[in-house]
């Protein structure tokens, strides 16, 4: 269980924004900018976590995104399951159309207590204690030189 380039950009992102004051609007090509990513992509993915409530959007000279009150804290779960679907918690790692314990791939055995515990791991970690490390300086969210990342 690999996540789709859409869920690293959509965590990126509002770990991002929970980094920034509270109710602080950012526009999207400053988010993109920041994190290095394509501002079209990260656009509708915004938009799409805006659809989900996770997000504030407000458009004109003073728009942006915010995080919605609440939205730190969302578990990692939370978002991956937004932005991926059910199949997270559901999908053969062969890709199998049918992979359950009465139709198990070769795989199944071994990797349904580790799919198990890497669920049960990002249903523990939420967006603020991400932030949080991230301000802290414990771990870096872009790969782009502290000098570039506008502040």
């Amino acid at each position: 269980m690999f996540f789709s380039r859409t869920s690293q950009y959509a965590i990126q992102a509002l770990i991002y924004l929970a980094t920034q004051p509270r109710g602080r609007r950012v526009l999207n090509r400053d988010i993109a900018l920041s994190l290095g990513v394509p501002s079209h992509y990260l656009a509708k993915i915004l938009q799409d976590l805006a659809r989900e409530k996770l997000l504030h959007s407000a458009r004109g000279r003073t728009g942006g995104f915010s995080l919605s009150a609440g939205a730190r804290q969302s578990s990692l779960l939370d978002i991956v399951l937004l932005t991926e679907g059910a199949r997270v918690e559901r999908e053969c790692l062969l890709g199998l159309k049918t992979c359950k314990d009465e139709t198990a791939c070769p795989l199944h055995r071994a990797w349904k207590p580790v799919k198990k515990e890497i669920l049960a791991t990002l249903g523990s970690i939420t967006l603020s204690q991400l932030a949080r490390a991230v301000k802290s300086g414990q771990y870096r969210l872009t790969d782009l030189p502290l000098a570039l990342a506008p502040r």
